[in-house]
């Protein structure tokens, strides 16, 4: 019974962990900009801080700076928001399977059914991330959708066809 148990979490989490890792494999993330070595090094301020020259050089670094995280803060939303959907969509798939396919092999469908469920959790918290809201609200909603379904199937369908 303990083997059993271990076993549904580790084929779980190693499936969620396959899926999280192969989307990273093949969609890379947003570079984040590096910072200026003027701002990064408070003794290098200090010497520029002397002359307007140099003053005026960190106020334009800084800016560039800003303005740069602000393109990559907005790149990394929509990865967010892309990387959610990608794994929302494999969520889906591996619960689909682990319902069809393995139906008779139970063991092996509760690890894909558990992989399928931290698949899913990884999406919300991808969502999370993307700085809209409708998108998750969106996110969740689907969520709490797969989460009612699968305790339908799991566990309040078979006890209906054991009473009949």
């Amino acid at each position: 019974m303990i083997l059993r148990f271990v076993y549904i979490m580790f084929t779980g989490v190693l499936l969620a962990a396959f899926v999280g890792v192969g989307i990273a494999a093949f969609h890379s993330v947003p570079e984040r900009p590096e910072v200026p070595f003027s701002i990064e090094h408070e003794e290098s301020i200090c010497e520029q801080i002397e002359n307007e020259e140099g003053l005026r050089q960190i106020r334009q670094e800084q800016e560039k700076f800003d303005e740069n995280m602000k393109v990559y803060r907005t790149k990394l939303e929509k990865y967010n928001r892309e990387i959610s959907i990608i794994s929302l969509i494999a969520a889906i798939l591996i619960l689909v399977i682990s319902l069809i396919l393995f139906k008779k092999i139970l063991i092996i469908a509760d690890g894909l059914l558990l992989g399928s469920v931290l698949t899913l959790i990884y999406s919300i918290i991808r969502g999370f991330g993307s700085g809209d809201d409708v998108f998750r609200f969106s996110v969740v909603s689907v969520g709490l959708v797969i989460s009612f379904f699968l305790g339908y199937i799991k566990f309040i369908r078979p006890t209906q066809a054991k009473r009949k």
